[in-house]
């Protein structure tokens, strides 16, 4: 594989992602390369001066940057629909197969894996084992709980007699007369 990322080289890993039922191979440091060739676009753009001369360069640097976006995303899409499908088949058959995966994708089926081995052990052992599916609750991400303020009374005295009024929290007040 390459080291180098240009659209082309986008444009034909897609290609060969959607023809193939296999995964296809990719550099461990692919995203990385992406990232260095996006930035590249992203400094053309931003940085070539503004004449004439070059608003064409630019048009298309633009274009190119916009088309080599939908291509990555197709692919990430097409890539993981895989990872999840042999996920599945991994779950089902109790192998965990390699397959030619970057460590962010392998991260993904194991997790999936994981998951899906869960619900298989919960819902389906139980039923062989005459027992109704059982799936345990895991622990949610702790929530923000919001900090109440604490209430504050004060003694507010009308200098004035004081027509209704509405409070922010929509409580309606008042009148009030002088004195109050």
């Amino acid at each position: 594989m390459t080291d180098v990322i240009t659209y082309e080289t986008l444009y034909e890993l897609l290609r060969k992602e959607k023809y193939n039922q296999a995964i296809q191979e990719l550099d461990k440091d692919f995203f990385k390369n992406v990232m260095k060739y996006l930035e590249e676009k992203e400094h053309l753009i931003t940085h070539s001066p503004k004449d004439s001369l070059f608003s064409k360069e630019i048009g298309n640097a633009r274009k190119q940057a916009e088309n080599a976006k939908k291509l990555i995303k197709e692919l990430y899409e097409r890539r993981e629909n895989k990872v999840i499908q042999f996920a599945l088949l991994a779950s089902r058959s109790g192998s965990k197969e390699e397959f030619s995966l970057l460590p962010e994708e392998q991260k993904l089926f194991t997790d999936v894996c994981v998951v899906f081995d869960k619900y298989r052990k919960e819902i389906l052992e139980n039923i062989f084992n005459n027992q109704p599916p059982m799936i345990k609750e895991q622990e949610s991400p702790k929530t923000i709980k919001t900090e109440e303020k604490p209430t504050t009374n004060k003694l507010v005295r009308f200098v004035h007699p004081t027509p209704q009024f509405m409070t922010p929290d929509l409580q309606v007040q008042g009148p009030f007369e002088k004195e109050d």
